[in-house]
């Protein structure tokens, strides 16, 4: 047996920097960065066993056994894991202590073959003591756990890869392209979002008045509001429905019966007090975070997407600060407990706990981690103060939500008392009633620490705005003035938010909280939906979508269903159900569920032009096409005659697009095919035209005069001219697109042909002879030299560049000089390259580069947080793993019975590729020579000093 150090395998990098510092010299911790292995792609399954796998890479005949593969770039980090296997005495997994990372941990095992022992070490924190504790509690693998998360990785393949290609079919691409999915939640979660714009789009709103006055008493005003008239209640929003009915009998004023009863109330000029009404209340604190709390106040009150937020929160606990970030308990330790009673002690006196320790059950339909909340990491917590220097902004703000939930879930209730005033005048031979509401705290308990943000509720004009109220006594005169009327307008259910999708989705018991921020994320990506502000707006995409999966797919996207398979999946994490039987019954069927096998291949016809169409008015259809949505018009004159095309505007929601807002696009005048003039050097006309990618202009031959319409400049639709024999195809007439910047209604003549010159040609580079043009791309305004090009600033310099100004451009390095002064901060050379360390601001983020490597900065540190050593370690990471190989991966094996060991996994031979680079294999080697550098550095300015 092995005598060398204990090797501890977790799955980040900055936990493995984190967990070795804690454990020392007696431990060596490495990081699998993830997943090493997941299902195959077609082309990574060799051809003998393609029989049985090729289609999902599953044996859907053979107890649907899966074939693993190890990623593409994680062939490195498996043989660096290897290597250090092999020199171990022992081996840790610890991996998170939830499906997914053991998951991991089973996948490192079954890849490592380890000859020496194996346990498994999981801790919900990154403290010294948790991690000392941990290596000492460790226990076996949880096989129950691992098939979970199989049976959820298999049922997500055979879902998406069966239903996803019948999208592609009949509805086409997603935004920019993209293919279109469905998945098990994904569906769910888009039909959600679809439904929610239905109601919108079905709703009828209703108008009713209402009247404020102000009362006063010894010149103490208060606001009242009219809620009866002769004993009959005022209409309010909450007694209408969303068709703009009334639900129940009340008395709906008009604008002018409410101005008339204002001025009434006006001229009586007081009330009298009839009743004054006092109840006593509390509010309990809120429960300390779970992952989908935490998203959700983290969308109302930080602004972050649910992905932001749990980038931030795993920064977080990697770094020893919160801890695990995915998890459905609301409990805490008893550590924690008291950490957070003595901190609301300290900070707002003894009262302000209650006698006994807060005991909190979880309100998910599916709970199922056996971690604590999510709370500040230690026995005693860090006050926000105490780790502002150490955070970056995001990290810090919600470092300062958890603390602060934290604190007050274990907090006293908080104590109020609700006093409403009702006053009782004649007006307009009427019997008016007003009230008014008053909340007095009396005792704030844990809102002296906390109180949670709330999403858009409807019919918020119903509540009384709180207010102080004087003291006033039954049979009290009261002076009444300022009555004013106020109209209202029911609103329709508001959009759903990243934050109030998460809480519907949880509370329907539709996927785990942990796949929410992913599952959003994939909605906006395909298009199904995009931000206007915090509201997601549904497609006309996916109206197609979930119109195809409700109509073919019913019991797929039910969410009844879909939250069925979460209990299922339940009972497979806890053993109760079996792995394969479920994914027997799930794919083939059983009782009364026809399987996904059975739905699938008896489809039968779908009418695409039928799915994609969405009736508008009598004659016009939303109808979603390979460009996008646009609307089909017809002709009532001639039903039967070519459909007139309407574009819709891309910012234009679904239930915005009403009945008056079809005929006004419509009616609306045709900014294309509007005659510009003519090109006084061919003598062809040019043309404005609006196309599916956006207003372009075009030369054409010269027409008929009378087949220009002189009011609008329109060019008239030619008669169709009879077919002959075929000729050599004509040459294409120029065209242009429209800048940015300009509007088909406004372009003049003198415009387009400077858009129809281009390329311009700015002249020839002294130096070498080529020609140097400006022109636009699809990237926007740039120079070409041959196959050289460099970006210009703004269109106009298309037009206004000079050839002085642009030799200037071409004698900056394309991706040197001109970059340097955009570096955010710059450090000393690299020990390896010996090129100097920059952090620059890239596309996708801030990245750090010695000109050769570059890595992203992780979400959650900023670049003030980054130091000379970190860049080099983070350099160091990025050169062990390698640049991405191309297509083409090496064989691989199906996966390993998880319960006998004789079932075979046959090792398939890999070729192993070769590199030019020598690459680094020890981290901590990499940051002793940028230890080095910076030391022989100070050395040497210290000796220029002197």
């Amino acid at each position: 047996m092995s005598t060398g150090k204990k090797l501890v395998i977790v799955e980040s990098p900055t936990k493995m920097r984190s967990i070795q510092g804690y454990l020392g010299d007696e431990y060596e911790v490495l990081s699998s960065v993830g997943h090493i292995r997941d299902l195959a792609g077609k082309r990574d399954i060799p051809e003998k066993d393609r029989a049985a796998y090729g289609k999902y890479s599953i044996d859907i005949d053979n107890g649907f056994d899966p074939y693993y593969v190890v990623s593409d770039r994680k062939t490195k980090t498996v043989s660096e894991l290897k290597r250090a296997v092999k020199g171990a005495s022992e081996v840790l997994l610890a991996t998170d202590e939830d499906r997914e990372g053991e998951a991991i941990a089973w996948h490192l095992l079954e890849t490592l073959k380890p000859k020496v022992p194996v346990k498994r070490m999981v801790f919900h924190e990154i403290t010294k003591d948790a991690i000392r504790a941990a290596v000492e509690r460790t226990r076996d693998l949880d096989l129950a756990l691992v098939d979970a998360q199989e049976t959820r990785r298999i049922l997500d393949r055979l879902y998406g890869w069966d239903v996803s290609p019948v999208l592609w079919r009949k509805i086409g691409s997603g935004a920019g392209g993209q293919a279109l999915s469905a998945g098990r939640v994904q569906s769910a979660a888009t039909r959600l979002i679809v439904d929610r714009e239905r109601e919108r789009m079905a709703f009828v709103a209703a108008d009713y008045w209402g009247i404020q006055a102000t009362a006063a008493r010894s010149d103490e005003g208060f606001s009242v509001r009219l809620v009866r008239l002769d004993g009959a209640s005022l209409a309010v929003g909450r007694d209408f429905d969303d068709r703009g009915q009334l639900k129940r009998a009340v008395v709906v004023l008009d604008e002018k019966a409410a101005r008339a009863l204002a001025t009434a109330l006006d001229a009586t000029g007081e009330a009298t007090v009839t009743k004054v009404e006092a109840k006593p209340g509390k509010r309990r604190p809120y429960a300390p975070f779970t992952t989908s709390t935490l998203q959700q106040e983290a969308g109302r009150k930080l602004g972050l997407s649910a992905k932001n937020a749990m980038s931030v929160a795993q920064s977080l606990y990697e770094r020893g600060y919160i801890t695990y970030m995915r998890t459905d308990s609301t409990n805490l330790s008893a550590q924690a407990i008291n950490a957070a009673r003595e901190q609301a002690v300290a900070l707002y006196g003894e009262r302000a706990v209650p006698l006994k320790p807060r005991v909190y059950a979880s309100k998910s339909k599916n709970a199922q981690e056996a971690h604590e909340a999510i709370r500040p990491s230690g026995e005693q917590f860090r006050t926000p103060k105490q780790v502002a220097g150490e955070l970056g902004r995001d990290e810090q703000r919600m470092y300062e939500l958890i603390w602060m939930r934290t604190v007050a879930s274990q907090m006293s209730d908080a104590e109020f008392e609700t006093t409403t005033v009702t006053l009782e005048t004649q007006a307009d031979g009427k019997t008016a009633e007003l009230t008014a509401s008053g909340t007095v705290y009396t005792f704030k308990g844990f809102l002296e620490a906390y109180e949670e943000g709330r999403d858009e509720r409807r019919r918020d004009a119903d509540e009384e705005a709180n207010q102080s109220l004087p003291q006033v006594a039954t049979g009290d005169r009261v002076s009444l003035s300022d009555a004013q009327a106020k109209g209202h307008s029911t609103t329709p259910p508001p959009r759903y938010t990243e934050a109030s999708l998460v809480k519907a989705l949880e509370e329907k018991g539709i996927g785990r909280p942990s796949t929410f921020a992913s599952i959003i994320g994939v909605i906006l990506d395909r298009g199904y939906a995009s931000k206007r502000g915090q509201a997601l707006v549904p497609s006309w995409l996916a109206f197609s979508v979930v119109r195809l999966l409700e109509q073919h797919f019913a019991a797929l996207v039910d969410y009844d269903f879909t939250a069925e398979l979460e209990d299922d999946l339940d009972a497979i994490a806890r053993g109760e159900q079996k792995r394969v039987e479920w994914l027997r019954s799930f794919y083939f069927g059983s009782g009364e569920h026809p399987g996904l096998r059975g739905i699938v291949d008896n489809l039968g016809e779908i009418d695409a032009r039928a799915l994609n169409a969405t009736p508008l008015t009598d004659t016009a259809t939303l109808r979603f096409g390979k460009y996008g949505p646009y609307i089909d018009v017809i002709d009532p004159a001639d039903p039967e005659g070519k459909s007139r095309i309407v574009n819709v505007p891309e910012d234009l929601a679904p239930d915005e697009l009403t009945a008056e807002k079809v005929q006004e696009l419509i009616d609306a005048p045709i900014a294309g095919d509007r005659v510009l003039g003519e090109n006084p050097e061919n003598g062809k006309l040019v043309v404005v035209k609006d196309g599916r990618f956006g207003p372009y202009v075009q030369e054409q031959d010269p027409v008929d005069p009378d087949a220009v319409d002189e009011a609008t400049g329109e060019v008239a639709e030619e008669a169709p001219k009879k077919r002959t024999t075929k000729k050599a195809a004509a040459p294409k007439p120029r065209t242009a697109s429209l800048f940015k910047s300009m509007s088909p209604e406004t372009i003049d003549l003198d415009t387009a042909l400077q858009l129809l010159s281009l390329p311009r040609v700015v002249g020839t580079d002294p130096a070498t002879g080529e020609e140097i043009t400006a022109q636009n791309g699809r990237f926007g305004p740039y120079l070409k030299k041959g196959t050289d090009s460099r970006s210009l600033e703004s269109e106009s310099q298309i037009f206004d560049i000079t050839l002085e100004k642009a030799l200037e451009l071409y004698a900056q390095p394309k991706y040197g000089a001109r970059r340097a002064s955009s570096a955010l901060k710059e450090f000393e050379a690299d020990p390896v390259s010996g090129k100097p360390i920059r952090i620059r601001d890239g596309r996708f983020g801030a990245y750090v580069t010695d000109g050769e490597t570059n890595v992203t900065i992780p979400r959650g540190t900023t670049p003030d947080e980054i130091t000379f050593e970190r860049a080099v370690e983070m350099l160091a990471e990025k050169r062990a793993k390698g640049p991405a190989p191309k297509r083409g991966r090496a064989a691989a094996k199906p996966a390993a019975s998880k319960t006998t060991a004789a079932k075979k996994a046959p090792a398939k031979a890999t070729t192993a590729k070769t590199t030019t680079k020598a690459v680094s294999t020890s981290r901590s080697e990499a940051a002793k020579k940028a230890a080095a550098t910076r030391a022989a550095n100070k050395a040497k300015k210290a000796a220029e000093e002197q």
